[in-house]
């Protein structure tokens, strides 16, 4: 998350009740529902056919967002970062807050809402609800670079939201010993602004791009980058996004 930005604005409730929501997390969460969207009728019954891998920087922003709408829409999804840290914007652009990928989420939430200034000010700038939801959807942050090449190798599809990461993870698989199955991996990227409304925003636009790749089934490797052009054109029409396409073997 950009460290200057200020995220979350919380309007609908006074701080001492943001403050008794908020001050304790429990052990387990319930899913956070993010509209889904609406599959198409072939895909509705039928279990996901790829897999799908989302990568942001801190994986707790973009990548979280895009992980639990592909997941309530009943897709394969896992999500990472990029980043050397986890990187979240503090009281200033030169105080941001810094926590080693695998740190649980929940951790990361109880180390900011420490005090009640704290967790005041995390509540404002939002980090807390990310922390929060982060923890209903899996333990920690992970790594990309740091993964198994037997974990990632999993993905069909791979989906950066910046064009930084994207070139990390494309030049991450070029330096990885390739797996017995050598098979193809579609690494896109759908670049976007890091904080939470354009995440939401971009969430919704990754689903439908993956209904498309669903669609394409066993001829995945044929269609794809035909596809992504397709999406991007049509998709500049109403929202400007710069996408990306590279197909790698892992």
């Amino acid at each position: 998350l950009s460290t200057h930005h200020h995220l979350i604005q919380s309007h609908s409730l006074s701080p001492s009740d943001l403050l008794r929501i908020t001050m304790s997390i429990p052990s387990r969460l319930p899913r956070p529902m993010t509209p889904p969207g609406v599959a198409p009728p072939e895909n509705r019954i039928a279990a996901s056919k790829l897999s799908f891998g989302v990568v942001c920087s801190s994986n707790i922003n973009r990548s979280m967002e895009a992980h639990v709408v592909l997941g309530n829409a009943g897709l394969r999804v896992e999500s990472y970062g990029t980043g050397s840290q986890v990187r979240l914007p503090g009281r200033s652009a030169m105080e941001p807050q810094i926590f080693k990928f695998g740190t649980p989420y929940e951790d990361m939430y109880k180390s900011l809402a420490a005090t009640q200034e704290d967790a005041a000010f995390f509540i404002k700038n939002g980090i807390l609800q990310l922390c929060r939801r982060g923890a209903a959807v899996k333990k920690a942050p992970q790594r990309w670079q740091d993964m198994e090449s037997s974990f990632v190798g999993q993905h069909d599809v791979v989906i950066a939201f910046e064009e930084r990461i994207f070139d990390a993870v494309v030049e991450d698989l070029q330096l990885r010993e390739p797996t017995e199955d050598f098979s193809p991996m579609h690494v896109i990227c759908l670049d976007t602004k890091d904080n939470p409304h354009e995440a939401a925003l971009q969430g919704k636009i990754a689903l439908e791009l993956c209904w498309l790749l669903e669609e394409a089934g066993d001829e995945l490797v044929i269609k794809a980058p035909e596809i992504v052009e397709a999406f991007q054109e049509e998709r500049m029409t109403h929202t400007p996004i710069k996408v990306l396409y590279q197909l790698c073997y892992l």
